[in-house]
């Protein structure tokens, strides 16, 4: 009776035993090292530092520069020296500020991103403008992005990025602005989204 006994709790042992181990095994610790958090965090650091960049672009004036660093010569109608895509793709210019900002905190480190001008039609549509185009974004790719308001005597800027006498509305007026006038009732000129696209690549 005392060897069944003791059979019995061997087996029991046994069962205890296996059943720990393959708890053990199934268990996966959490930690910041993890493959889907560290990802995680990458792209909250990555959204983090875009929005940095922005604020401080607007904080020092030089992110509404960005919507009007056009060149409103009548061959060209584009962004500054871009090709006849009229977007920047890696010939950044050195004029203009805000690119150049994110070119160091992300270009440098091998991180793509785009940047997009989003603005209002005369209808209440929005329509999409690339100033920077480095690919199709990941799946894993973030956005951030700051409101701009531009108005009707806001003027553009030359290749120099100094500011020249020509206006917006005037741009607008003559079909040499992408922009249209969204309030032709008021002093507002157009309400603009400048949307950064970061990923890694």
């Amino acid at each position: 009776m005392r060897a069944q006994a003791h059979t019995l709790e061997g087996i029991v042992a046994s069962f205890l035993l296996i059943t720990g181990l393959v708890f053990a095994l199934q268990a996966t610790a959490v930690t910041p090292l993890s493959a889907s958090t560290s990802s995680q965090h990458i792209e909250n650091q990555e959204r983090a530092i875009a929005e940095g960049v922005l604020a401080a672009a607007l904080e020092n004036g030089t992110l509404e520069v960005a919507p009007v660093f056009w060149d409103n010569r009548t061959d060209y109608l584009r962004f500054h020296n871009t090709s006849s895509r009229q977007y920047y793709v890696d010939n950044l210019q050195p004029n203009l500020t805000f690119t150049n900002m994110l070119e160091r905190n992300f270009g440098d480190a091998g991180i793509a991103y785009n940047v997009n001008i989003v603005h209002m039609t005369e209808t209440g549509a929005e329509r999409e403008r690339r100033l920077v185009y480095r690919g199709v974004p990941s799946d894993n790719a973030v956005t951030a992005s700051r409101i701009v308001t531009l108005y009707d005597d806001d003027v553009l800027y030359d290749h120099e990025g100094n500011p020249t006498t020509y206006t917006v509305s005037k741009g607008a007026d003559e079909g040499k602005f992408y922009m249209s006038d969204a309030a032709p009732e008021s002093a507002v000129f157009n309400v603009v989204k400048i949307e950064v696209v970061v990923w890694r690549m």
